[in-house]
């Protein structure tokens, strides 16, 4: 991340932002006392303009309800969502309406994501019909045609319709829809994870490509680590709904601080065979508790092989270990 980007305004600013769901299980009666499952946990951070904040963690550490519920899909139980300065959360449509031209969204099933009644011109022109209904036809069409051109569609598919299409071309509408309107920041949920490796390395290439030509931030939601390294300049770590570390990326890939971080960079594989003979594996015992029933102090303290008892008295808050790095471990 560049100097300017370090020291402007954070264009969005989360603080101790939670979500849950309220769970009803077999037996349970009405007066039965409620139970939640704690999706996102007390989660802050900020993204400036023009920076990639990359987010990894197991399938099911609240990821993509995270990015979810910074665009009011999901409801936020407590905390604080502000865009550009404005508190978003238990804001009204409109307040929203207004939102929807700086955050978009990118999907991660890249077909499902796509209305297959709708041919790609349709698909792509939504949100202008949405948010610029004044466009003329030609301005409009203008616009399809060139953003299309610009993801690498042709001119010839525009009439087509996404069961014609190729995952990885499909995932490609679904970005021309995301930038039409020219936002300032798109959250990308796992958006090359049903692709082949070839196909990823082009999305991902592209993503760079217009992030740098728009001045876009991003946040980028992945699995692959190696992904994550390639596209981002700050990386988030969650686990249970709680953020473990948060890092600029050399200083995580480099030096990683949250036994968490440490295990999930362990297990990336090498290409070379005699550093990857050579090297450790951190290999977690046990399974991901329940979101419902979450360990007591660090949730991550039942597969942590450097746990003491006093990880289950309280639960540890992000500190800052360095001017690059921040970890959710009392053991430093």
């Amino acid at each position: 991340m560049s100097d300017a980007h370090s020291t402007s305004r954070p264009i969005l600013e989360v603080r101790n932002l939670k979500v849950q769901f309220q769970v009803r299980g077999e037996g349970q009666w009405p007066w039965s006392p409620k139970r939640f499952l704690k999706a996102v946990d007390g989660v802050s951070f900020d993204l400036r303009a023009g920076e990639t904040l990359g987010i990894v963690g197991e399938s099911g550490c609240g990821k993509s309800t995270l990015a979810r519920a910074l665009i009011d899909l999901v409801p936020i139980a407590d905390g604080s969502v502000r865009w550009q300065g404005d508190e978003m959360r238990g804001a009204g449509p409109e307040a929203w309406q207004a939102k929807r031209k700086v955050v978009q969204m990118i999907f991660q099933d890249p077909l499902a994501s796509l209305d297959p009644r709708m041919t790609v011109a349709q698909i792509i022109g939504e949100p202008l019909r949405t948010h610029f209904p004044g466009l003329s036809a030609t301005e409009h069409n203008e616009r399809v045609l060139a953003m299309m051109l610009r993801v690498g569609l042709t001119a010839q598919q525009i009439n087509r319709y996404p069961h014609e299409f190729s995952g990885g071309q499909c995932q490609r509408i679904g970005i021309a829809r995301a930038l039409i309107l020219k936002p300032q920041v798109v959250i990308c949920d796992e958006p090359v994870s049903a692709l082949d490796v070839s196909i990823q390395a082009q999305i991902i290439n592209l993503l760079k490509e217009l992030q740098a030509e728009m001045g876009l931030a991003l946040i980028f939601i992945a699995h692959d680590l190696a992904v994550v390294k390639h596209i981002s300049q700050r990386v988030m770590v969650m686990y249970l709904g709680r953020a473990m570390e948060i890092a600029q990326k050399h200083a995580l890939y480099d030096s990683p601080r949250h036994p968490y971080t440490q295990a999930l960079l362990s297990a990336i594989p090498v290409p070379d065979p005699k550093i990857e003979r050579a090297k450790t594996l951190q290999l977690l015992q046990g399974d991901l508790p329940s979101a419902i029933n979450q360990p007591s102090g660090c949730v991550f303290r039942t597969r942590c092989p450097k746990a003491v008892e006093e990880c289950a008295k309280n639960i540890p808050a992000l500190r800052r270990i360095s001017e690059q790095s921040e970890s959710a471990c009392i053991l430093g």
